[in-house]
């Protein structure tokens, strides 16, 4: 299993008036760890939209375990947690300088034709996607 990492350093405009990040930012940074996986794996997600395809969330889960703040170093750890061909679920966990678990995550999310929303098999449409994605997928 591949784990792509990508260090951000907590901003101020991040946190809300309790000095944390505020929550939402998160879901953001969730974001910047699945594009920077899917150009590690050779892919560009403009140049996948460029083709007519998106990708939306299906679902999204986020667990709160220790709070980051201004300042912190962290690191949004992503890799694929799931993928049949369809549907792509990718794992998340933040971590801060010390290596402590701030956050962890998944997101669901499905190609789709953009003008249509009908979903398109990867496996099919888009093969040396799916070669990689079967390659780097969390093995259960």
């Amino acid at each position: 299993m591949y784990i792509s990492e990508t260090p951000i350093t907590v901003r101020y405009a991040e946190t809300d008036q309790m000095g944390v990040v505020y929550h939402a930012n998160y879901l953001v940074w969730f974001e910047l760890g699945r594009t920077t996986l899917i150009s590690d794996l050779g892919f560009r997600y403009h140049e996948i939209e460029a083709q007519g395809v998106v990708a939306p969330v299906l679902d999204i889960q986020v667990s709160f375990k220790k709070p980051a703040r201004y300042g912190d170093q962290i690191t949004v750890k992503t890799w694929v947690e799931d993928y049949d061909g369809l549907r792509i679920t990718y794992g998340y966990e933040v971590v801060n300088q010390n290596n402590e678990v701030c956050v962890t995550g998944s997101s669901v999310h499905v190609c789709v034709n953009k003008d249509t929303f009908r979903p398109i098999i990867i496996k099919r449409s888009y093969p040396e996607w799916h070669a990689a994605y079967e390659k780097v997928k969390r093995v259960k």
